[in-house]
């Protein structure tokens, strides 16, 4: 039998979470000098998740490509007067 396309879990969890656990707030907060051993982990400070933004490839133009783009709206601009 097989498993229905929203079951599936495809490469596990692709976005990033905005929440994180006791464990990973640890660590933030030691790496910032935030938090040192013997404190309460019930009042823990809040901790900033840092967001990934892809950037966009830019497309290369060619030097053909741009003469043929002035040309074909040379062309438009023509045609509406």
């Amino acid at each position: 039998m097989t498993i229905d396309k929203s079951l599936k879990v495809k490469a596990g969890m692709m976005r990033s979470r905005n929440v994180l656990t006791r464990a990973e707030r640890l660590e933030k907060l030691k790496a910032s000098d935030r938090w040192s051993e013997g404190d309460n982990v019930l009042g823990m400070p809040k901790v900033r998740v840092q967001k990934l933004a892809l950037k966009k490839k830019k497309k290369v133009k060619k030097e053909g490509e741009e003469e043929g783009a002035d040309t074909a709206v040379a062309a438009v601009d023509k045609k509406k007067k």
